[in-house]
């Protein structure tokens, strides 16, 4: 480990954020080996982006405040890039630029926010994004619960692509891109409050291979990725977006056997739990089966779940049993600090 002053102390010093010799040494030490690029090497305060013709700019945020910062399959960098990535995935875009905003609670170990800005650094490289601007504060104890992370993800689609609610018909079609549930699961069981453990892996990933898969079939309507409140919470924003009743398939609806056995000892549905890997989306009738086939391509276990119909805009599904209940709408946050 470095001898520099920013290093002598294992953990993070309020002095780290006081714009002076620490928290440059910290910048330069940790943060530009793990994130380098030439936009974000100019160390000038902002930069100009180039936008490619013929597309769109569009722009997202996000805020990141999974408890515990690491977990089975990630951790809260990693994390932030998909989560990022993937916005803009399910709107059609290509990620291309992310700024990060890193907030340190003074007395986190210095090892763990290395891992975390490496795994960030690259989590960002195998997705093709680069990190442009960044900022750092640090905390006192008891304000941040080691470390949040905020991003702005900034990306480009064709200018002719349409996406979006509005588009959305009866008889269309849901898909999910695989299993539902495993990063809240996962994240749960990292957490050891239940006195279970596991060798559950979250879903974290970049969806954008599936999300371009679907976006050249001239009958997608509509993508969202399902992450706090999972699929039951997506297909809410459906209804209520639509005017139409969403009625889901149980059986066809792709769950890991952990997850399920993990939901059933403690009491909870894996449709509400987040999703950090996988994309939901509407297509038109005639176009479900070609649609299916391109998600499968990445995804071998993507499903058709639902479907779209005229009626009493709720949500319910069919059961393995034969019979059909209806999903309420998520009220309380049966697993927070989820993201």
């Amino acid at each position: 480990m470095p001898r520099t002053a920013a290093f002598r102390d294992p953990h993070i010093r309020l002095a780290h954020g006081n714009g002076g010799r620490m928290m440059r040494e910290l910048i330069d030490e940790l943060f530009v080996p793990a994130l380098a690029n030439p936009l974000l090497d100019t160390r000038a305060d902002a930069v100009a982006l180039p936008v490619p013709p013929g597309h769109e700019l569009l722009v997202t945020t996000d805020g990141f405040t999974v408890q515990p910062l690491e977990f089975p399959g990630g951790n809260i960098g990693s994390l932030a890039v998909h989560g990022t990535v993937n916005d803009l995935a399910v709107s059609g875009a290509v990620a291309q630029f992310i700024t990060l905003n890193v907030f340190l609670e003074e007395g986190l170990e210095i090892r763990l926010l290395r891992r975390v800005i490496a795994a960030l650094g690259a989590a960002a490289r195998d997705c093709g994004v680069a990190v442009v601007a960044g900022d750092t504060k640090v905390v006192g104890r008891g304000e941040c619960d080691g470390m949040f992370l905020a991003t702005t993800g900034i990306g480009f689609r064709p200018a002719a692509t349409c996406l979006g609610l509005g588009h959305v018909r009866a008889g269309d079609q849901i898909l999910v891109s695989g299993p539902v549930g495993d990063h809240g699961a996962a994240v749960m069981l990292a957490r050891e409050d239940f006195g279970l453990r596991g060798d559950l892996q979250s879903d974290a990933a970049s969806v954008l291979p599936q999300a371009q898969a679907l976006t050249p079939i001239a009958g997608l309507r509509f993508m969202r990725d399902p992450t706090r409140g999972g699929l039951a919470t997506v297909a809410h924003e459906l209804a209520r977006a639509s005017g139409l009743a969403v009625q889901l398939a149980e059986a066809a609806i792709p769950v890991h056997d952990a997850v399920r056995s993990v939901c059933e000892l403690l009491g909870f549905d894996p449709l509400y739990l987040a999703c950090e890997g996988r994309l939901v989306a509407v297509v038109a009738p005639e176009s479900s089966t070609v649609a299916l086939a391109a998600l499968r391509q990445h995804s071998p276990l993507a499903a058709c779940i639902g479907v779209l119909r005229t009626g009493e805009p709720r949500v319910t599904l069919d059961t393995e049993f034969g019979g059909q209940r209806i999903l309420d709408e998520l009220d309380d946050d049966p697993l927070p600090r989820i993201c």
